[in-house]
Protein backbone atom coordinates (compact mmCIF):
# COMPACT_ATOMS: atom_id res chain seq x y z
CA UNK A 1 0.00 0.00 0.00
CA UNK A 2 1.29 3.60 -0.91
CA UNK A 3 2.84 5.50 2.15
CA UNK A 4 -0.20 8.61 1.29
CA UNK A 5 -2.57 5.31 1.41
CA UNK A 6 -1.33 3.75 4.84
CA UNK A 7 -1.35 7.54 6.01
CA UNK A 8 -5.00 8.03 5.09
CA UNK A 9 -6.10 4.58 6.01
CA UNK A 10 -4.76 5.39 9.55
CA UNK A 11 -6.08 8.68 9.83
CA UNK A 12 -9.58 7.34 9.04
CA UNK A 13 -9.24 4.46 11.45
CA UNK A 14 -8.52 6.57 14.43
CA UNK A 15 -11.72 8.98 13.15
CA UNK A 16 -13.40 5.62 13.71
CA UNK A 17 -11.98 4.78 17.15
CA UNK A 18 -12.47 7.79 18.80
CA UNK A 19 -16.08 8.21 17.09
CA UNK A 20 -17.23 5.33 18.43
CA UNK A 21 -15.27 5.77 21.84
CA UNK A 22 -17.33 9.40 21.92
CA UNK A 23 -20.70 7.42 21.59
CA UNK A 24 -19.40 5.00 24.41
CA UNK A 25 -18.66 7.83 26.69
CA UNK A 26 -21.40 10.19 25.80
CA UNK A 27 -24.73 8.15 25.46
CA UNK A 28 -27.60 9.45 24.73
CA UNK A 29 -30.79 9.37 26.53
CA UNK A 30 -33.21 5.96 25.50
CA UNK A 31 -36.07 6.68 27.05
CA UNK A 32 -39.09 9.58 27.69
CA UNK A 33 -38.25 11.73 30.94
CA UNK A 34 -39.08 11.00 34.23
CA UNK A 35 -41.89 13.77 35.89
CA UNK A 36 -41.54 15.18 39.80
CA UNK A 37 -45.12 14.50 40.67
CA UNK A 38 -44.51 15.78 44.32
CA UNK A 39 -42.28 16.80 46.93
CA UNK A 40 -42.81 16.90 50.94
CA UNK A 41 -40.75 18.01 53.94
CA UNK A 42 -38.49 20.97 54.40
CA UNK A 43 -36.15 21.61 57.01
CA UNK A 44 -36.81 21.39 60.87
CA UNK A 45 -37.15 18.87 64.04
CA UNK A 46 -40.55 18.37 63.47
CA UNK A 47 -42.54 15.38 62.69
CA UNK A 48 -42.67 15.16 58.55
CA UNK A 49 -39.60 17.47 58.79
CA UNK A 50 -36.11 16.53 57.90
CA UNK A 51 -32.46 17.16 58.55
CA UNK A 52 -30.27 15.76 56.05
CA UNK A 53 -32.35 12.90 54.32
CA UNK A 54 -29.44 10.48 53.58
CA UNK A 55 -31.19 7.46 52.74
CA UNK A 56 -34.48 6.12 51.40
CA UNK A 57 -36.65 2.42 51.33
CA UNK A 58 -39.87 1.60 50.36
CA UNK A 59 -42.58 -1.25 50.67
CA UNK A 60 -45.53 -2.26 49.03
CA UNK A 61 -47.12 0.90 50.32
CA UNK A 62 -44.92 2.99 52.37
CA UNK A 63 -41.54 5.24 51.88
CA UNK A 64 -39.12 4.74 55.05
CA UNK A 65 -36.51 7.72 54.92
CA UNK A 66 -33.36 8.32 56.82
CA UNK A 67 -33.52 11.40 58.91
CA UNK A 68 -30.01 11.39 59.95
CA UNK A 69 -29.08 14.28 61.47
CA UNK A 70 -32.55 14.05 63.66
CA UNK A 71 -31.15 10.16 64.17
CA UNK A 72 -34.41 9.00 63.67
CA UNK A 73 -36.50 7.12 60.71
CA UNK A 74 -40.03 8.21 59.64
CA UNK A 75 -42.09 6.37 57.24
CA UNK A 76 -44.82 8.39 55.04
CA UNK A 77 -47.41 6.62 52.63
CA UNK A 78 -46.86 6.76 48.77
CA UNK A 79 -48.68 10.39 48.95
CA UNK A 80 -46.51 11.86 52.11
CA UNK A 81 -48.40 11.51 54.62
CA UNK A 82 -46.63 10.62 57.93
CA UNK A 83 -47.23 7.21 59.39
CA UNK A 84 -44.74 6.54 62.33
CA UNK A 85 -40.97 7.84 63.20
CA UNK A 86 -38.73 4.95 64.11
CA UNK A 87 -35.99 5.36 66.74
CA UNK A 88 -34.64 7.91 68.95
CA UNK A 89 -30.79 9.67 68.88
CA UNK A 90 -28.13 7.79 70.95
CA UNK A 91 -25.13 5.41 70.57
CA UNK A 92 -26.67 2.38 72.98
CA UNK A 93 -28.62 -0.34 71.60
CA UNK A 94 -31.51 -0.01 69.68
CA UNK A 95 -30.53 3.94 69.27
CA UNK A 96 -29.40 5.55 66.66
CA UNK A 97 -26.36 7.46 65.86
CA UNK A 98 -26.69 8.48 61.99
CA UNK A 99 -28.67 6.31 59.83
CA UNK A 100 -27.72 6.09 56.14
CA UNK A 101 -29.20 3.80 53.49
CA UNK A 102 -31.95 1.52 53.51
CA UNK A 103 -32.66 -1.55 52.96
CA UNK A 104 -36.13 -3.68 53.48
CA UNK A 105 -35.65 -7.68 53.12
CA UNK A 106 -37.34 -10.36 54.37
CA UNK A 107 -40.12 -8.03 55.82
CA UNK A 108 -37.29 -6.11 58.19
CA UNK A 109 -35.75 -2.55 57.92
CA UNK A 110 -32.03 -2.63 57.71
CA UNK A 111 -30.30 0.75 58.63
CA UNK A 112 -26.51 1.45 58.01
CA UNK A 113 -25.94 3.38 61.13
CA UNK A 114 -23.01 5.53 60.40
CA UNK A 115 -22.00 7.02 63.48
CA UNK A 116 -22.07 3.58 65.59
CA UNK A 117 -20.97 1.15 63.21
CA UNK A 118 -23.29 -1.36 62.75
CA UNK A 119 -26.05 -2.40 60.87
CA UNK A 120 -29.56 -1.78 63.11
CA UNK A 121 -32.59 -4.31 62.25
CA UNK A 122 -36.13 -2.98 62.97
CA UNK A 123 -39.55 -4.72 62.15
CA UNK A 124 -40.90 -2.66 59.59
CA UNK A 125 -43.47 -1.19 62.30
CA UNK A 126 -40.39 0.34 64.24
CA UNK A 127 -39.88 -2.64 66.87
CA UNK A 128 -36.03 -3.05 67.33
CA UNK A 129 -34.90 -6.56 66.66
CA UNK A 130 -31.34 -6.63 66.79
CA UNK A 131 -28.18 -5.41 65.92
CA UNK A 132 -24.91 -6.76 63.50
CA UNK A 133 -21.11 -5.80 63.59
CA UNK A 134 -19.00 -3.45 66.15
CA UNK A 135 -16.35 -0.44 65.42
CA UNK A 136 -13.28 -1.90 64.30
CA UNK A 137 -11.75 -2.97 61.01
CA UNK A 138 -11.58 -6.70 61.88
CA UNK A 139 -13.68 -9.33 59.96
CA UNK A 140 -17.21 -8.49 60.57
CA UNK A 141 -16.53 -5.31 62.01
CA UNK A 142 -17.67 -1.81 60.31
CA UNK A 143 -16.19 1.90 60.33
CA UNK A 144 -19.16 4.01 59.18
CA UNK A 145 -21.16 1.61 57.22
CA UNK A 146 -22.94 3.31 54.20
CA UNK A 147 -25.25 0.75 53.15
CA UNK A 148 -26.46 -2.98 52.96
CA UNK A 149 -28.02 -5.13 50.87
CA UNK A 150 -29.57 -8.37 52.25
CA UNK A 151 -29.67 -12.14 50.36
CA UNK A 152 -33.02 -14.16 50.86
CA UNK A 153 -30.73 -16.20 52.59
CA UNK A 154 -29.70 -13.51 55.17
CA UNK A 155 -26.39 -12.85 54.46
CA UNK A 156 -25.84 -9.01 54.56
CA UNK A 157 -23.54 -7.38 51.74
CA UNK A 158 -22.24 -4.29 53.73
CA UNK A 159 -20.51 -0.97 52.36
CA UNK A 160 -18.00 -0.80 54.83
CA UNK A 161 -16.90 3.07 54.27
CA UNK A 162 -13.26 3.97 55.98
CA UNK A 163 -12.15 0.30 55.96
CA UNK A 164 -12.26 0.83 51.55
CA UNK A 165 -14.38 -2.33 51.66
CA UNK A 166 -17.64 -4.17 50.82
CA UNK A 167 -18.32 -7.43 53.65
CA UNK A 168 -20.29 -10.54 53.33
CA UNK A 169 -21.89 -12.08 56.60
CA UNK A 170 -23.79 -14.10 57.42
CA UNK A 171 -27.84 -13.13 58.40
CA UNK A 172 -25.89 -13.77 62.54
CA UNK A 173 -22.76 -11.29 61.78
CA UNK A 174 -20.32 -13.96 61.11
CA UNK A 175 -17.70 -12.85 58.79
CA UNK A 176 -18.21 -14.58 55.03
CA UNK A 177 -15.67 -12.52 52.70
CA UNK A 178 -14.79 -9.21 51.63
CA UNK A 179 -13.97 -7.66 48.43
CA UNK A 180 -11.14 -4.81 48.52
CA UNK A 181 -8.47 -4.11 50.84
CA UNK A 182 -8.85 -3.07 54.19
CA UNK A 183 -7.71 0.85 54.74
CA UNK A 184 -6.33 0.76 51.18
CA UNK A 185 -8.04 2.98 48.66
CA UNK A 186 -7.51 1.58 44.97
CA UNK A 187 -8.95 2.09 41.50
CA UNK A 188 -8.37 -1.02 39.74
CA UNK A 189 -11.67 -3.56 39.78
CA UNK A 190 -12.15 -5.16 43.10
CA UNK A 191 -10.14 -2.02 44.97
CA UNK A 192 -12.53 0.84 46.38
CA UNK A 193 -12.73 4.05 47.12
CA UNK A 194 -14.98 5.07 49.90
CA UNK A 195 -17.47 3.07 48.42
CA UNK A 196 -21.29 3.97 49.82
CA UNK A 197 -23.58 1.11 49.48
CA UNK A 198 -24.97 -2.15 47.74
CA UNK A 199 -27.43 -3.44 45.82
CA UNK A 200 -28.37 -6.78 45.42
CA UNK A 201 -30.85 -8.51 41.84
CA UNK A 202 -33.32 -11.02 41.87
CA UNK A 203 -30.84 -12.72 39.83
CA UNK A 204 -28.04 -12.54 42.38
CA UNK A 205 -25.67 -9.81 40.74
CA UNK A 206 -24.07 -7.51 43.22
CA UNK A 207 -23.75 -3.36 42.36
CA UNK A 208 -21.55 -1.87 44.65
CA UNK A 209 -21.38 1.98 44.87
CA UNK A 210 -17.61 2.95 44.83
CA UNK A 211 -18.46 6.14 45.91
CA UNK A 212 -15.48 8.33 45.26
CA UNK A 213 -13.96 6.32 42.15
CA UNK A 214 -17.18 7.59 40.65
CA UNK A 215 -18.26 4.18 39.22
CA UNK A 216 -20.32 1.12 40.04
CA UNK A 217 -18.71 -2.38 40.12
CA UNK A 218 -20.90 -5.40 39.59
CA UNK A 219 -20.38 -8.90 40.32
CA UNK A 220 -21.99 -12.05 39.82
CA UNK A 221 -23.89 -14.38 41.98
CA UNK A 222 -20.48 -16.19 42.92
CA UNK A 223 -18.81 -13.03 43.66
CA UNK A 224 -16.45 -12.80 40.62
CA UNK A 225 -15.93 -9.32 38.99
CA UNK A 226 -18.46 -9.02 35.77
CA UNK A 227 -18.04 -4.95 35.08
CA UNK A 228 -18.14 -1.72 35.91
CA UNK A 229 -19.10 1.85 34.45
CA UNK A 230 -18.64 5.58 35.00
CA UNK A 231 -16.72 7.76 32.62
CA UNK A 232 -13.90 6.47 30.67
CA UNK A 233 -12.82 3.46 32.08
CA UNK A 234 -14.44 3.59 35.22
CA UNK A 235 -11.26 5.16 36.22
CA UNK A 236 -11.78 7.66 38.88
CA UNK A 237 -12.88 9.89 36.12
CA UNK A 238 -15.90 12.13 37.26
CA UNK A 239 -17.75 14.76 35.03
CA UNK A 240 -21.71 15.22 34.43
CA UNK A 241 -21.93 13.83 31.31
CA UNK A 242 -24.55 10.94 30.51
CA UNK A 243 -23.10 7.63 32.27
CA UNK A 244 -20.67 9.31 34.01
CA UNK A 245 -20.83 10.26 37.89
CA UNK A 246 -19.29 13.12 40.66
CA UNK A 247 -19.33 11.09 43.40
CA UNK A 248 -21.84 8.14 44.10
CA UNK A 249 -23.97 8.51 47.33
CA UNK A 250 -26.66 4.70 46.74
CA UNK A 251 -27.24 1.97 43.95
CA UNK A 252 -30.67 0.42 43.99
CA UNK A 253 -32.29 -2.24 41.45
CA UNK A 254 -35.80 -1.09 40.13
CA UNK A 255 -38.67 -4.03 39.85
CA UNK A 256 -37.63 -4.73 36.03
CA UNK A 257 -33.84 -5.27 37.02
CA UNK A 258 -32.31 -1.91 35.81
CA UNK A 259 -29.94 0.24 37.76
CA UNK A 260 -30.43 3.17 39.87
CA UNK A 261 -27.63 5.52 40.67
CA UNK A 262 -27.61 8.68 42.86
CA UNK A 263 -25.32 11.12 41.51
CA UNK A 264 -24.74 13.02 44.10
CA UNK A 265 -22.57 16.31 42.83
CA UNK A 266 -24.61 15.73 39.60
CA UNK A 267 -27.57 16.56 41.59
CA UNK A 268 -29.56 13.35 39.42
CA UNK A 269 -30.39 10.01 39.62
CA UNK A 270 -29.22 7.92 36.42
CA UNK A 271 -30.84 4.42 35.03
CA UNK A 272 -28.97 1.97 33.33
CA UNK A 273 -29.24 -1.55 32.08
CA UNK A 274 -27.90 -4.68 34.59
CA UNK A 275 -25.11 -4.23 32.25
CA UNK A 276 -24.29 -0.97 32.81
CA UNK A 277 -25.96 1.05 29.25
CA UNK A 278 -27.59 4.45 30.14
CA UNK A 279 -30.90 4.82 29.70
CA UNK A 280 -31.77 8.16 31.29
CA UNK A 281 -31.16 10.88 34.21
CA UNK A 282 -33.57 12.92 35.70
CA UNK A 283 -33.29 15.77 38.61
CA UNK A 284 -34.42 18.54 39.70
CA UNK A 285 -32.55 21.91 37.55
CA UNK A 286 -30.12 23.47 39.49
CA UNK A 287 -27.33 26.78 38.93
CA UNK A 288 -24.87 24.84 40.41
CA UNK A 289 -24.59 21.75 42.26
CA UNK A 290 -26.79 21.57 45.82
CA UNK A 291 -26.76 18.13 46.41
CA UNK A 292 -30.21 17.44 46.12
CA UNK A 293 -29.95 13.22 44.96
CA UNK A 294 -28.24 11.68 47.79
CA UNK A 295 -30.24 8.05 47.84
CA UNK A 296 -33.09 6.77 45.63
CA UNK A 297 -35.61 3.87 45.90
CA UNK A 298 -37.83 2.23 43.62
CA UNK A 299 -41.71 1.27 44.06
CA UNK A 300 -42.92 -1.53 41.72
CA UNK A 301 -45.10 0.97 39.65
CA UNK A 302 -41.86 2.31 38.73
CA UNK A 303 -42.11 5.54 41.30
CA UNK A 304 -39.19 6.77 42.28
CA UNK A 305 -38.63 8.22 45.56
CA UNK A 306 -35.45 10.44 45.80
CA UNK A 307 -33.83 11.73 49.48
CA UNK A 308 -33.14 15.76 48.40
CA UNK A 309 -30.07 16.03 51.04
CA UNK A 310 -30.06 19.71 50.04
CA UNK A 311 -33.91 21.35 50.35
CA UNK A 312 -34.52 18.48 53.24
CA UNK A 313 -37.15 16.90 51.52
CA UNK A 314 -38.82 13.67 49.66
CA UNK A 315 -39.55 14.11 45.95
CA UNK A 316 -41.49 11.37 44.16
CA UNK A 317 -40.68 10.96 40.14
CA UNK A 318 -42.91 8.92 37.85
CA UNK A 319 -41.94 7.64 34.43
CA UNK A 320 -43.68 9.21 31.19
CA UNK A 321 -46.83 7.08 30.49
Amino acid sequence: MPRRSMLLHSLVVTLMTLLLSSCAWFPSTQEPPYKLVKTWGGKGEALGQFNDPTGIAVSKSEVFVSDSRNARIQVFDFDGKLLRSIGKSGDETGQLGRPMNLTIANDELYVADYFNDVIQVYSLQGEFLRDIGKPGSQPGEFNAPGGVAVAKNGDLFVADFYNQRIQQLDSKGNYIRQWGVTGEIGFWAGKFNYPTDVALSVEGMLYFADGYNDRIQAYNSKGEFSHKWGGPLAMNVFGPFNGWFATVTSVNVGPKGNVFVADFYNDRIQKFTPAGKFLNAFGLPTEKPTHTAMAMAIADDGTVFVADYANHQIQKWQPAR
